[in-house]
């Protein structure tokens, strides 16, 4: 191999040397800037990391701290409702007893509501007797004052009967008649008292009075009519004095 050839090759060579080297020198700047970009992204990622494990292990404190206060909640839950079995037993306890007195007190307000109704029935009768003896007073007034007007007419009658009677004695025809029949015609004096006593009568309840026959009776009745001893009014047979 001749120098020229030899000059060539290492020409050659250091141009390739260059060529590698420029090469390399652009794979290292290309390697040191991916670098530099992987580092801010590992720095970046780690920081991320840091804060994630910062809030992992404050999310983990709080979880901690929720697991104590979770628990604490159960036990005065657990111990809340052990009070609430022990304050609803003695409520069933205490309404039971409540039912029992509201019972008890029930039976004396139905026997006073019963004295009251009672009470009230007897207002009512005492009411209505009281009324009944007011109405039956005003009928005792008015009966009393109807037997008054009849006393007081009874005796205006006797009255007229005595005058008629003395004024028979006057005349002697009573008296006459009297004892000139009082042994033997005994009826007549017993009709001529059945009338004074009355006033007036009715020939059929003469004839009930007498112990004679109905035609012994009209007889002496229409005897005594015509001596004008005694009324007869034969229309309505009512006898009076004359």
């Amino acid at each position: 191999m001749g120098a020229k050839e030899i000059l060539s090759t290492i020409e050659q060579f250091e141009s390739s040397f260059d060529t590698y080297r420029q090469l390399i020198e652009k794979n290292n700047n290309e390697i040191v800037q991916n670098m530099s970009i992987a580092w801010k992204n590992m720095k970046s990622e780690q920081e991320v990391n840091e804060k994630l494990k910062a809030t992992i292990s404050e999310q983990n404190s709080e979880l901690t701290g929720l697991r104590t206060e979770s628990e604490s909640l159960e036990n005065t839950i657990n111990e809340l409702k052990a009070k609430k079995q022990d304050l609803n037993s003695k409520i069933t306890e205490l309404t039971s007893t409540l039912e029992k007195t509201m019972g008890d007190l029930k039976k004396p307000q139905f026997e006073l509501e019963t004295l009251k109704s009672n009470l009230q029935e007897i207002n009512t009768k005492i009411e209505a007797k009281e009324s009944e003896k007011t109405t039956l007073d005003q009928k005792k007034v008015g009966n009393e004052n109807d037997l008054d007007k009849l006393k007081a007419e009874h005796v205006k009658r006797m009255e007229e009967v005595e005058a008629k009677i003395d004024e028979l004695s006057k005349e002697n025809f009573f008296t006459n008649f009297i004892i000139e029949n009082s042994d033997e015609d005994i009826h007549e004096v017993d009709i001529l008292a059945a009338i004074m006593e009355k006033g007036k009568c009715q020939l059929d309840e003469i004839k009930r009075q007498l112990d004679i026959t109905p035609i012994m009776a009209v007889r002496t009745i229409k005897q005594l009519a015509v001596k004008e001893i005694i009324n007869l009014n034969e229309q309505t047979n009512e006898i009076t004095m004359d």
